[in-house]
């Protein structure tokens, strides 16, 4: 099948009747029909020669762990609505956080007040943790001077972003009803932690509260650029000459340590979205890359991506779980029970009533991959990005915009022109070529006006062939686009 549709906006509705049916349709009828109306306009997100956006999970253990969630049917909201649906989360977030190797006191095990919790998605985890932070800030402020007003407490708060950090963070703030920042970012894109400091004395000169930080997957990106499997002697020497010249720079920006210790400082909620790139702290050699993640109150990254799970499943961890319960704990006498406070009451840890028994498919992908089976997966998509990058550099018609981060390829076609907006639109011209043919799918990026083709191996069953296939195919519209110009 092509990867991308070739439908315009509008095509179903012809397809199918003006009104539902008043009589039982056939279930014959019914599954011919996703053929004929459903497929042509689906793009597959799990076809080898799917390169866009990050990975989203499609497994056999989690598939039927959902489907035998749909079966079982309950809502989880509480520890009585069902027990296992609670318990099995708690154990769950357990072992995942032991395998990325999380803090000790992230952790339910611990015996202290931290754990772990399902979320949809990173964004939702993100606006969690703000919300959590206002409360919190709100509290302490409250408690310190009463008369004040809490609209008034509000009106003066600020967060903080980097300004490479994604839009769901600053969707947020919006969400939040709070004023956020986005610090300038240095040449590396990524963000220091006296830039940080900086933004916070400028805004507390002014009668701001600065109360919350959040640190993007993008912001640590810099320093996992050297968390690379490497898979030959060459490229070692090659990727620790490259730290060697930069590692003062690009290291100490994405240093989750000094940024942690600014948060410390001022008092700041510093909550880690390692929405994609999490998922590689299951391999040990990457998680030094991660010290200073124990100065943190929340981290969260998204299982549903990189690792192995179906959509939706996006794992959270806080210090202290009081911190959302005081957030988001409203008990009405209906959803009571005589067991409350000998086990969470998620409902308490999120933003919505209901929830699904998500923690099964954790449980299924988590026993029948395991560990090595974990590592294997990354290792593995790590080396097709380099070999897609290899292809890359062997052409000296193109180049890399950055160092490659593990299964994330950013390049561009180089022209002689040296204006950038005609080298633009070059490059717009060859993703279009490329996606139009529906061989494979890529969506671009900009940073500071340089517009750049991502590369990003998503599929499980993506293979060194595929690769080869995929990077053909740039080939093949790369002369077409050099012939029309």
């Amino acid at each position: 099948r092509r990867v991308l549709p070739e439908v315009e906006p509008g095509y179903l509705r012809p397809l199918l009747p003006d009104h539902a049916p008043d009589t039982p349709d056939e279930w014959s009828d019914v599954m011919a029909d996703i053929e004929r109306v459903i497929m042509p306009g689906v793009t597959h997100w799990h076809s080898p020669q799917f390169h866009a956006y990050y990975p989203t999970a499609n497994t056999y253990p989690s598939i039927l762990a959902d489907m035998l969630s749909d079966a079982i049917g309950c809502i989880g909201f509480t520890w009585i609505s069902s027990p296992a649906c609670t318990e099995l989360e708690v154990v769950m977030m357990d072992w995942l956080g032991e395998l990325l190797g999380l803090p000790q006191q992230f952790l339910a095990s611990s015996g202290g007040k931290g754990g772990g919790v399902i979320q949809g998605t990173a964004s939702e985890a993100s606006l969690v943790a703000l919300l959590a932070a206002k409360t919190k800030m709100v509290n302490k402020l409250k408690e310190k001077k009463p008369d004040l007003l809490k609209d008034t407490i509000t009106s003066k708060l600020i967060a903080y972003a980097s300004d490479q950090a994604h839009s769901s963070v600053e969707r947020a703030g919006l969400l939040a009803g709070v004023k956020m920042r986005q610090v300038v970012s240095n040449d590396e894109f990524a963000m220091r932690g006296p830039a940080l400091r900086h933004a916070i004395q400028q805004d507390l000169k002014l009668g701001l509260i600065p109360f919350f930080f959040s640190q993007i997957e993008a912001a640590i990106c810099g320093a996992w650029l050297f968390c690379i499997d490497l898979t030959s002697d060459t490229r070692s020497s090659q990727y620790h000459q490259w730290w060697e010249r930069r590692a003062t720079s690009v290291c100490s920006f994405d240093n989750l340590r000094e940024l942690g210790e600014v948060t410390q400082e001022f008092d700041l909620w510093l909550h880690v979205d390692a929405a994609y790139a999490g998922a590689a702290m299951v391999c040990e050699e990457y998680r030094y890359l991660m010290d200073g993640v124990e100065l943190a109150q929340s981290f969260n990254f998204n299982p549903h991506k990189w690792l192995l799970v179906t959509f939706d499943c996006s794992a959270m961890w806080v210090k202290n779980a009081n911190d959302l319960v005081d957030a988001f704990n409203v008990d009405p006498l209906y959803l009571k029970h005589d067991k409350q406070g000998l086990a969470p009451d998620y409902r308490h840890w999120q933003i919505p009533l209901g929830r699904r028994f998500r923690s099964l498919k954790l449980w299924f992908v988590m026993r029948l991959y395991g560990k090595q089976g974990f590592q294997a997966h990354i290792r593995k998509q790590i080396g097709l990005a380099h070999q897609f990058e290899d292809y890359v550099k062997a052409d000296q018609r193109f180049e890399l915009i950055l160092p490659v981060t593990l299964g994330l390829v950013c390049f561009r076609l180089k022209t002689s022109n040296d204006l950038l907006q005609k080298n633009n639109e070059v490059n717009e011209a060859l993703l279009k070529n490329i996606n139009s043919d529906g061989v494979m799918h890529l969506v671009p990026s900009k940073i500071r006006g340089t517009f750049f083709l991502r590369f990003c191996v998503c599929s499980e069953l993506t293979e060194t062939y595929d690769i080869e296939k995929s990077w053909q195919e740039v080939l093949k519209q790369t002369q077409r686009v050099l012939q029309q110009n």
